[in-house]
Formats: C-alpha cells, sequence, structure tokens
C-alpha cells in the first residue's frame, strides 16, 4: 500500500479494478479544507486516460510492473513478434499493445511490460532514444528561414515521419526520441 506522500510519476497502482500508472499528480491545501491531490493516471490495460482526486494521506494498493527486454523479430497478421533475450521464448503482441509501433525496426531492443503477480504482458516500450536513417526529405536551402528553429517533413527507415531541422540530409543517421517523438541530434 502507497499513500498519497509517495506519488510519483510512473508509479503503477491498482484502482478500481484496472492497472494504472500514475501521469501527473499535484497536491492541493486549500485555507480552510485538508490537502487534496489531483491525479491523472493512464491504464496500462487499455490505454485510456483518468482523472481523480484523492484526500491527502489516502491509501492505494500498490502494483508491481516488470519491464523484461525482448527483441523485436517481425510483424504479420497475429501482431507484433518478440524474443526474449536470454530465454529466446517468443511471444506474439496485438498492434495496440505497442506504442511507437512505426518506429521499431527488425532486431531493435524493446521493453515487453509485465503484471509480475499475474504473469500478463501488459504492453511494448522502446528505448527512449533509437537510432534510424533517414530515407527521403527535400534538401535544405540555406537562408530559408529567419529563426534556427526551421524544421522540414523527413521519412525515416521505418517508414515514420518525422520533423527534422534543415541541415538534415537524406542519408543521415538521427537520434529519434521516442516519448516526445521527436529529433534529438544527428549521429556522425
Amino acid at each position: 500500500m502507497v499513500t498519497t506522500a509517495d506519488f510519483r510519476n510512473g508509479l503503477c497502482v491498482e484502482f478500481e479494478g484496472d492497472l494504472y500508472t500514475i501521469v501527473s499528480f499535484q497536491h492541493n491545501k486549500t485555507a480552510r479544507g485538508g490537502a487534496t491531490v489531483r491525479t491523472k493516471f493512464k491504464s496500462l490495460t487499455s490505454g485510456r486516460t483518468k482523472e481523480h482526486t484523492f484526500n491527502a494521506g489516502e491509501k492505494i494498493q500498490d502494483a508491481r510492473i516488470e519491464h523484461r527486454p525482448y527483441q523485436f523479430l517481425y510483424k504479420d497478421d497475429m501482431g507484433y513478434n518478440f524474443m526474449h533475450e536470454e530465454s529466446y521464448e517468443q511471444m506474439s503482441l496485438e498492434p495496440d499493445m505497442v506504442e511507437n509501433k512505426d518506429l521499431l525496426k527488425d532486431g531493435q531492443q524493446v521493453y515487453v511490460v509485465f503484471h509480475a503477480e499475474t504473469e500478463r504482458a501488459l504492453g511494448c516500450e522502446l528505448p527512449q532514444f533509437v537510432e534510424l536513417e533517414v530515407t527521403y526529405t527535400e534538401p535544405g536551402l540555406k537562408g530559408d528561414t529567419a529563426s534556427s528553429t526551421a524544421l522540414k517533413p523527413a521519412t525515416l527507415e521505418t517508414g515514420a515521419e518525422l520533423r527534422v531541422p534543415l541541415f538534415i540530409n537524406t542519408g543521415d543517421r538521427i537520434r529519434v526520441d521516442t516519448r516526445e517523438r521527436a529529433y534529438a541530434e544527428r549521429i556522425k
């Protein structure tokens, strides 16, 4: 059991018969009333978000979640197929359980999220940064813009489309932040 004082972003809890992760929370203290904690949850099973307000000090059941390393193998009619990196056990996940699936490439390491008590797969998370090659982008011309933050569309080797700075060309390798779905840096 955890109290509202133990809340932190990413904490997994069991609430109203479902598994949730805390996306954000805010402590509120009113002048006459008691303190409350306004919390935003994301369901690990359905992906829906939910908001709830707790009284300060209220207890809630925490959930044990494990992130296990898997390697992405391929996609077929049944879904996305992964292999455990130590036991070589293979498993398939439905497409809605995989976040940022357009940034996945064959052989890439990912983390499959499991509920520790039931051994049920809840989803798949990519590492925070992935390295991909730009397969197509328009050439950027010097002097196109007055600011240094100008972006142009680019197509990556996985088929994903992303906005990149003007100096990125076709064939460049870039690092992509999977949490923000944004360009991070060029790899030399």
